[in-house]
């Protein structure tokens, strides 16, 4: 399985990022699995954004969820992440992740970065006026 990124590299403040997440090898839709968007600026530890299930069930970081947004497209394998009003403190390595979930705990959604086996290589974007 792969996972790439793609989007913006560079953004003004208050503008939309649109993060694009471009799945192979698997299905976005195979039972069980989830897919999210991990982010990591320079000296900080890897932040979860938010996720999306195989079934389309969501979950965000809770600081984050008033301006992002997840999303899929089942007929290209693809999902996506908007994050609006993106500030300077945005600015960071955007990674598009994807783990399988235990079939007994399909309700758990992960927000712990360590929990996910596949990693796209990641898109730098930088905000700054």
């Amino acid at each position: 399985m792969q996972l790439q990124e793609s989007g913006p590299d560079q953004l003004r403040p208050s503008q939309t990022l649109t993060l694009t997440c471009t799945v192979s090898g698997e299905s976005i839709e195979r039972r069980h699995y989830q897919w999210s968007v991990i982010r990591q600026s320079p000296g900080k530890d890897r932040e979860w954004v938010a996720a999306i299930d195989y079934d389309g069930r969501t979950r965000y970081n809770n600081f984050l969820k008033s301006r992002t947004a997840i999303s899929r497209d089942t007929s290209t394998n693809r999902f996506f992440l908007q994050l609006v009003q993106v500030i300077p403190e945005d600015s960071a390595f955007y990674y598009c992740v994807g783990r399988a979930n235990h079939p007994l705990q399909d309700d758990y959604i992960s927000a712990s970065p360590g929990e996910y086996a596949f990693w796209g290589q990641g898109l730098k974007v930088t905000v700054a006026s």
